[in-house]
């Protein structure tokens, strides 16, 4: 880079060092500039990773963020592509780590190895977040990544960066479990009715519906950094049984139950806020710390389970039905027909005849149908199977909105969460792959197809 060429080497670690003049140089010049360019951008993270007074990383840190939010689409795109192509490890340093270790083994040259190894671009995001306010920022830029990667699959490299990054600054340990109630403030509030993304909150009046009655909770993880900010949240019912239909959940007029005659919870929404922190988990905890909770509240609720959408399944099964997959019988295929028929939801005679065939194809969706990982195509079935959860229960006509027709043919599922199995099943997945079953819905899934 034209900047780094006129940095001084000044120390035994290949780190370039930045002269204070210089550096006061360089933030004048940049902030006269009304516009950043992909250069400016590279130059000055070329700058924020030479520098080592933390006054001055500080302050780069910031004209880097802030020249990167101002910057367009292309130029953003354009820097990112720098960042995965030229801030990885250093060729030469870590060529001379490789071969001392290769020479003396050991736990020094091997830390030294560990350092060499890891990109530039790990180091540079993590002075980026010394500026004040840049997790925003940051959690910006990762989003641009993810929304860029399937087009330019370079940027996996920066991606990977982020995720192992992030995996460490939002672990558990970090997080600070809220209840989100009808006295948490407006601009939170306001937050919760837009990152819904299973049920959608129509109104003040929607949200009050869910957060104000005695049979209703919420509860939220925050982080230090965006104490203002959700991280994930999930939405629960209290009830006496397991439910099999959200429209019932959620009705306006339903009369709220004592929570003290509770004995089911429902997980009905859990909605992931943060697009920048896609793939790092914290729905997990949310679960079993939510379960400890209401534990100790409630004592007399037993039973844990979710009522979940069931989002990918009209897809695959429209895919399935156009191929000559082995998932699907010759009479199941044919019954399915009734489903190219407009309308079909509103139909009696086609809804009592689709029933059976179709939680057969559902079954065959949940548990056989998997992914590169060998993992179950549904990304809700992936997150609470993989929780311990139990597939307990497949809801005909569960949720006969628009989206749960178009998405998942009117299906919803129970996942229970039993306490006393949740270690033993979550092993089973992780290390066989194996989908927990509940007694009936593994008889009917063990059956054969017509």
């Amino acid at each position: 880079m034209q900047y780094a060429s006129r940095l001084e080497r000044a120390d035994l670690t290949g780190e370039p060092r930045v002269k204070p003049k210089i550096f006061s140089d360089f933030l004048r010049a940049f902030g006269a500039r009304k516009t950043a360019t992909a250069d400016t951008l590279s130059e000055l993270a070329q700058a924020l990773l030479s520098g080592r007074g933390e006054a001055s990383g500080v302050a780069m840190a910031s004209q880097l963020l802030d020249a990167y939010v101002r910057a367009s689409d292309e130029v953003r795109i354009d820097f990112l592509l720098r960042l995965a192509r030229d801030f990885g490890p250093d060729p030469a340093l870590l060529a001379r780590s490789i071969d001392a270790y290769a020479k003396k083994p050991g736990p020094q040259t091997a830390q030294a190895l560990h350092g060499a190894a890891e990109s530039r671009r790990q180091e540079l995001i993590r002075r980026m977040n010394l500026a004040p306010g840049a997790m925003p920022h940051l959690m910006k830029m990762r989003e641009d990544v993810l929304q860029r990667l399937k087009a330019l699959p370079e940027l996996a490299l920066l991606d990977a960066d982020f995720t192992h990054l992030y995996s460490s600054w939002f672990n558990r340990g970090f997080l600070n479990l809220r209840r989100i109630d009808w006295s948490t403030p407006a601009d939170i509030l306001e937050k919760i009715i837009a990152y819904e993304a299973v049920h959608a909150i129509d109104s003040w009046d929607d949200l009050r519906l869910r957060l104000l009655p005695r049979d209703r909770r919420c509860f939220a993880f925050f982080h230090p950094t965006l104490p203002d900010d959700p991280l994930i949240f999930v939405e629960v019912a209290l009830t006496t049984e397991i439910p099999d239909d959200i429209s019932a959940l959620l009705a306006p007029a339903r009369r709220a139950l004592d929570p003290e005659k509770a004995t089911t919870a429902v997980f009905y929404s859990i909605s992931n806020c943060q697009k920048g922190l896609r793939g790092v988990s914290f729905g997990n905890f949310l679960i079993k710390q939510v379960v400890e909770e209401l534990q100790r509240e409630l004592p007399r609720i037993k039973t844990f389970v979710t009522l979940s959408p069931v989002p990918g399944f009209m897809s695959w099964l429209k895919a399935t039905r156009q191929s000559t997959s082995p998932l699907l019988g010759k009479g199941q295929r044919e019954l399915l027909n009734l489903l190219d028929q407009p309308d079909w939801e509103r139909d009696a005679a086609s809804i009592k005849a689709l029933e059976p065939v179709m939680k057969r194809a559902l079954l065959s969706y949940l548990v056989d149908s998997k992914d590169k990982q060998d993992k179950p195509l549904d990304a809700v079935a992936r997150f609470h199977l993989g929780n311990g959860a139990r597939l307990e229960q497949v809801n005909w006509m569960g949720d006969t909105s628009a989206k749960g027709i178009k998405e998942a043919g009117g299906f919803m599922v129970n996942y229970l969460y039993d306490l006393d199995r949740i270690e033993s099943n979550h092993e089973r997945y992780a290390y066989d792959g194996e989908v927990a079953l509940s007694t009936r819905l593994r008889r009917m899934h063990e059956a054969k197809p017509g």
